[in-house]
């Protein structure tokens, strides 16, 4: 049975203090559950969300990385450096760096493939727009990111990667997939893992749904055959909302 893992991405938000106190708050109120518990937050949050996660239940990720150890790119963060301090996990492909900062499917591969050579988890977004959606191409859309993300990596490898389905549309609009739709979404992106690598290995991947989770729809939406948890945005900057979704199954 797969777990369940709920992570959360502050994106750009948070000062070091707040992030201190949100991080004191979800402690408390996440320490019994089941669940994986993850919190994505800035470069210049990290070190604070580490320290304050230490004695916790709490996995600490960052929001992106480059694919080259050092050199000249300046603003850029190396997975070297995430893992010197502590870091585990990190978001690669988010809808908004693909938009916004020119990702594109070969520099995401490439971001995974440096995320696991310094033992970092990959958490990588796949998902299809509004538009593609209604043109009926979001099932092709999500597949072909998925395989090409993936690309070149051994089954190990693809069995460590969590991958976050999320609907561009859905993405900070208030607008959620119904559990049924996401699930759907889900299961193409599993049966195309399973036609590359095999059943074993797309039985394990743990693929989360992202795109206006809340308390009120965590839990239809985690308890479907398919979803293995959430990378949640908005609800996750409230420690007590946050922790209801953590807590979905309690």
């Amino acid at each position: 049975m797969r777990r369940k893992v709920i992570a959360g991405n502050w994106k750009m938000n948070k000062l070091p203090n707040e992030a201190i106190e949100f991080m004191d708050s979800l402690a408390k109120l996440v320490k019994d559950t089941n669940n994986e518990v993850i919190i994505c937050a800035p470069y210049t949050d990290l070190f604070y969300v580490l320290l304050q996660a230490q004695g916790t239940n709490i996995k600490v990720g960052a929001q992106n990385m480059h694919f080259e150890d050092n050199g000249a790119y300046t603003g850029e963060v190396s997975g070297e450096m995430l893992k010197a301090i502590g870091v585990e996990y990190v978001i690669i492909g988010h809808s908004e760096r693909r938009q916004y900062f020119n990702e594109t499917d070969e520099t995401v591969n490439k971001k995974i493939k440096a995320a696991f050579k310094h033992e970092l988890k990959p958490i990588v977004c796949v998902g299809e727009t509004l538009e593609q959606r209604e043109e009926g191409l979001a099932n092709d859309i999500i597949r072909n990111q998925t395989k090409l993300a993936l690309e070149g990596l051994s089954k190990e490898e693809v069995k460590g990667t969590i991958i976050a389905y999320e609907p561009i549309w859905a993405i900070g609009t208030g607008k959620t997939a119904t559990s049924e739709d996401a699930n759907n979404s889900i299961k193409e992106i599993r049966n195309e893992i399973e036609s590359i690598y095999g059943k074993d290995v797309a039985d394990e991947v743990i693929i989360q749904y992202g795109g206006s989770v809340k308390s009120k729809n965590a839990k239809e939406l985690f308890e479907t055959s398919d979803i293995d948890g959430g990378l949640v945005g908005g609800a996750s900057l409230d420690p007590e909302e946050f922790s209801k979704i953590v807590n979905y199954d309690k």
